[in-house]
């Protein structure tokens, strides 16, 4: 009789623990492995989770699409919602931007930003995709909790080579 309440009391707390989790998860914060080289320098991916960089991302700035030029975000492909892209934003609903390498001039259209990976050069986002729709954005990644010689905050910056939106 001990071992079936013992039993009991293990899969009570497990599926509290899992549905704060989930709750937290969904409303708060999310972890996230960093996959691919399109964010090198500033975050490292790999196909293995506990090589590459994990990352902490925030949800509250998804009451009120709260993002600034130079934030990395969080958010699902545009083309296939259940892959998850990290990528530096660059411009912002109603701004225009230059393409980079190139003199042509977009409006960045009223719902949408413009996103880029920090390594140009391994980056599929916006240049190749266009603008995303801010419904798609999951939130904003604010640190690197893996590997600990990395942990730290990650900055808003902007990107050298690139000219702000106008």
């Amino acid at each position: 009789m001990g071992t079936r309440n013992q039993l009991w009391s293990i899969a009570k707390m497990s599926v509290t623990g899992g549905v704060i989790g989930i709750t937290i998860s969904d409303r708060y914060v999310t972890v996230v492995a960093i996959k691919g080289h399109s964010m090198h320098p500033t975050m490292t991916g790999t196909d293995s989770a506990l090589r590459g960089d994990i990352v902490l991302a925030e949800k509250g700035c998804l009451d009120r699409y709260k993002f600034s030029r130079g934030d990395v975000i969080l958010f699902k492909c545009p083309s296939n919602h259940k892959e998850v892209f990290v990528k530096r934003l660059i411009g912002l609903p109603g701004e225009w931007i230059q393409l980079p390498a190139s003199s042509e001039i977009i409006k960045v259209p009223q719902g949408h930003c413009w996103v880029e990976g920090d390594n140009a050069a391994r980056s599929w986002d916006s240049r190749s995709f266009g603008p995303i729709p801010l419904g798609l954005i999951n939130g904003r990644v604010t640190h690197i909790i893996w590997p600990p010689s990395k942990m730290g905050r990650v900055e808003r910056k902007w990107p050298e080579d690139r000219i702000p939106p106008f």
